[in-house]
C-alpha cells in the first residue's frame, strides 16, 4: 500500500478512494471564468482540480479562486520557484512542480520548507516529452526506466530537504510504456501515484487510450488518483475518468446496465429498450446491476445473474429480481416495469 498524503481534506493513497482530477483550460488570471469552469467540473464529479500558474498574476489569483470553490486546488508551476511560494502562501492545496527545473538547492529548499509549513504535498510530474537530456538515450530504448529514474531523481532532491509528502506521475503518449513505468514505480517506491496517459490525440482516441492504460493499472491495484487527458472540454475528462473507475469496479456508485450486442436471434429492439432504461432509471443514487437482454441464448442467464434483469422474446418479457422471476408480460409493460422496480430498489 502506498503512503498517504492530503490535498486539503482529500486523502491520496494509503487505501483512500481513487480521486478523479482534471485541469482547467481557462486563463487562471481570469478568476470568474476559472471558478465557473471549476464549478461545472465539480458538478460532473471532479474531486481535485489543477490550474496553471505561469506568472505572478496567476499566482495572486489563487486566493480568490480558492475562496470560491470547495474541492482541492492544485497549482501547476514550472521553472520559477517564486510562483510556487506565492501559490502556496495564497492557499493552494497541492503543488505540481519538478524540483529539478526550478534552480538551485537553496530555491528547492525554500519551496519544500514552505510546503511543509502549510501542509501542502508536491506532485512530481514526469512527462516523456520533457525528460532531462541525460536520460534521452535511455528513454529511446527503455522509456519506463528512464521516466522512473527522472521521477526518483526529482524525489531525492525533495527528500534531501527533509520533505516526503510526494505524489509521482510518469506519463507519455504510448500506453504500453506508460503502464510499464507505473508498474516499475509501484514495485520500487511507496509514494502515491497519479495515473494517466498524456497527449492522447483526438477525443475518441484519447478515451480509448486512457481506458486501456488507466484501466489496466487500476485492475492491478495501481493508482491513487487519476486524470484523463483529452483535447476537449475538461468535463469530458471527468466523465471519462468516472466511467473508467466504474467499468473496472473500483467505484460502485451508479447503475450498471448490461445488454446484449444484438444479433439475428433478437425479437425486440434492444437498442430502444436500453435507451429507454438508461434515460428513465435513477442515476447516481447507488449501485445496481440491471440487465436488458434480447434473446433466449444469454438473456435468461444474464437477467438472473443481475440485481434486476429483463429477458425479452417475441413481444414478451420476463423480469428477474435477485435471480428469481417476479413478473412476465408484454414488451411495453416489462420495459416500464424494469425501470419502476429498479428505481424502487434505488430508494426515493
Amino acid at each position: 500500500m502506498t503512503k498517504q498524503v492530503w490535498a486539503g481534506k482529500t486523502p491520496i493513497g494509503g487505501g483512500a478512494p481513487v480521486a478523479v482530477q482534471s485541469m482547467c483550460n481557462t486563463d487562471t488570471r481570469n478568476v470568474e471564468a476559472t471558478v465557473e469552469q471549476i464549478h461545472r467540473l465539480e458538478a460532473a464529479g471532479c474531486e481535485i482540480i489543477r490550474v496553471a500558474v505561469f506568472d505572478q498574476k496567476a499566482a495572486e489569483a489563487i486566493r480568490a479562486i480558492r475562496d470560491r470553490i470547495s474541492i482541492p486546488l492544485v497549482a501547476d508551476v514550472h521553472f520559477d520557484y517564486r510562483l510556487a511560494l506565492k501559490a502556496v502562501e495564497n492557499g493552494v492545496d497541492k503543488l505540481r512542480i519538478n524540483p529539478g527545473n526550478i534552480g538551485s538547492a537553496e530555491r528547492v529548499r525554500k519551496v519544500a520548507d514552505c510546503c511543509k509549513a502549510h501542509g501542502v504535498p508536491i506532485r512530481i510530474g514526469v512527462n516523456g516529452g520533457s525528460l532531462e537530456k541525460e536520460l534521452l538515450a535511455l528513454y529511446a530504448v527503455d522509456p519506463a526506466e528512464a521516466m522512473l529514474k527522472s521521477a526518483l531523481g526529482h524525489a531525492k532532491i525533495l527528500e534531501d530537504c527533509g520533505f516526503d509528502d510526494i505524489v509521482l506521475s510518469l506519463k507519455c503518449t504510448t500506453v504500453a510504456a506508460t503502464v510499464a513505468a507505473y508498474r516499475l514505480a509501484h514495485a520500487r517506491t511507496d509514494y502515491p501515484l497519479h495515473v494517466g496517459i498524456t497527449e492522447t490525440g483526438p477525443v475518441e482516441t484519447g478515451i480509448i487510450k486512457s481506458a486501456a492504460g488507466i484501466g489496466s493499472l487500476l485492475m492491478d491495484g495501481i493508482g491513487d488518483t487519476i486524470r484523463v487527458s483529452l483535447t476537449s472540454d475538461p468535463v469530458r475528462e471527468v466523465e471519462t475518468g468516472l466511467a473508467i473507475l466504474r467499468a473496472v469496479g473500483v467505484r460502485k456508485d451508479d447503475v450498471e446496465i448490461v445488454s446484449c450486442p444484438t444479433c439475428g436471434r433478437t425479437r425486440c429492439n434492444v437498442e430502444e429498450a436500453v435507451s429507454y432504461v438508461n434515460a428513465h432509471i435513477r442515476h447516481n443514487a447507488g449501485y445496481l446491476k440491471v440487465a436488458v437482454m434480447g434473446c433466449a441464448v444469454n438473456g435468461p442467464g444474464e437477467a438472473r445473474a443481475a440485481d434486476l434483469g429483463v429477458a425479452f422474446g417475441d413481444g414478451k418479457g420476463v423480469l428477474f429480481r435477485k435471480g428469481e422471476i417476479i413478473e412476465s408480460g408484454t414488451y411495453e409493460t416489462m420495459l416500464r416495469r424494469v425501470v419502476e422496480v429498479a428505481n424502487g430498489m434505488l430508494g426515493s
